[in-house]
């Protein structure tokens, strides 16, 4: 395992620190900037910061110039998402295409699908959105029910999708579809990139009990994809979405730890006075550090493996279940900390804690998407320990 980076990578987060800190706008350093704004007005903020972002010439790190990117390294990535945490970038309206689609279309893309997908998600012309869960198919998603039926050089889709990310301003969606009539489970599937602003697709915002709309479910009714617009090829989208999930599940943690890292030290000066000489309080904050450490050491291990050139495969799960679990331990904490305080907005003068209900809220939901932790215990014990089924 490298713990450290190259000297261009260290110049290179020169530059970035630099760039940030003269463009983030300095009320956006306040954790309740974000909660005390509209959520339409709030993606907008971030959509057009990111477009400055992009012309400044930080966009797509670490892929080709020739789409759009950077041309830096995997470490330089991890640098600049990891910057980013620190100077408290929101998170990108783009992500779910920056993180999964974007390194799926580079591996098993066409040229013509890199060129017409990535420059324009780097500028945020395109929003893309994910679709895979469904009202019956969540955990067990090769139970999906969606179908396309093939016509002429078109599939026509037909179907439901649920808790898709990034529904109510989503261009276009990367889906997974049962293209095979008669075919079963992992068989018969096509992952489709479908325009969702076609006539036969119609997207319905779910509330959280955040009070945000970042989920939606998608109903699409004879909507019509090109053959072209299939990822990975016809019948080989289960193999597409494992790909694709590998990239969400073992991106590097360094952003992931710096984020959770700034949230401990906040929760500790929001504690009320005196709970700090609680010595159980104080064991549970010392796990929770010994948490954080060993997520920043594993994401650190998983950067050397990407810098060699290896397969995340299904170790990636661990990334999945480590940085999930200590995220929801990290809020539990929180409430453990804060007590009865932890239900106020503002339990005493000075102290806003609006943004930390939205994070503490957030939490729960991280052990279920994206393959639930009980999904990714069976799997790191299978596949990873050799265990049997």
């Amino acid at each position: 395992m490298d713990l450290g980076f190259t000297p261009d990578e260290e110049r290179f987060r020169a530059r970035l620190r630099a760039w940030l800190a003269d463009s983030v706008p300095p009320g956006w350093r306040s954790p309740s900037f974000w909660a005390g704004i509209p959520e339409a007005d709030a993606f907008e903020l971030r959509r057009e910061w990111e477009r400055l972002r992009h012309r400044a010439g930080f966009a797509g790190i670490s892929l080709p110039r020739e789409y759009g990117g950077y041309g830096g390294t995997p470490g330089m990535q991890a640098i600049h998402d990891e910057e980013s945490a620190r100077a408290r970038v929101p998170h990108s309206v783009n992500q779910i295409g920056l993180t999964f689609l974007v390194p799926t279309v580079m591996a098993v893309g066409t040229d013509e699908q890199k060129r017409e997908i990535i420059p324009p998600l780097l500028r945020n012309d395109v929003i893309w959105c994910q679709g895979f869960s469904e009202p019956g198919a969540g955990s067990d998603l090769a139970a999906l029910r969606t179908t396309g039926v093939l016509d002429g050089d078109e599939f026509v889709v037909t179907g439901q999708k649920v808790w898709t990310t990034n529904a109510a301003h989503g261009d276009r969606i990367f889906t997974l579809v049962r293209t095979e009539p008669g075919s079963q489970r992992h068989h018969g599937l096509s992952m489709l990139l479908v325009d969702m602003r076609q006539d036969g697709v119609e997207a319905r915002p779910l509330r959280q009990m955040s009070g945000v709309s970042e989920f939606g479910e998608v109903f699409f009714t004879d909507a019509r994809v090109k053959v072209a617009d299939c990822l990975g090829g016809a019948g080989n989208g289960w193999a597409t979405a494992m790909l694709l999930l590998s990239f969400e599940r073992g991106a590097s943690g360094l952003a992931q730890y710096t984020a959770f890292r700034r949230q401990f030290d906040e929760i500790v000066a929001a504690a009320p006075p005196g709970r700090l000489d609680d010595p159980v309080l104080r064991q549970r904050l010392a796990q929770r550090i010994v948490d954080l450490e060993c997520l920043r050491y594993h994401a650190m291990h998983v950067l050397t493996q990407v810098e060699q050139g290896e397969e995340l495969g299904a170790g990636s799960s661990l990334t999945k279940l480590q940085w999930s679990q200590t995220h929801q331990q990290l809020w539990e904490t929180f409430d453990d900390l804060l007590g009865p305080e932890a239900t106020l907005a503002r339990p005493r003068p000075g102290t806003d804690l609006r943004a930390m209900h939205r994070e503490a809220m957030w939490s729960r939901s991280v052990t279920i998407w994206g393959g639930s932790s009980q999904i990714q215990r069976n799997i790191v014990a299978e596949r990873v320990l050799g265990l049997p089924r």
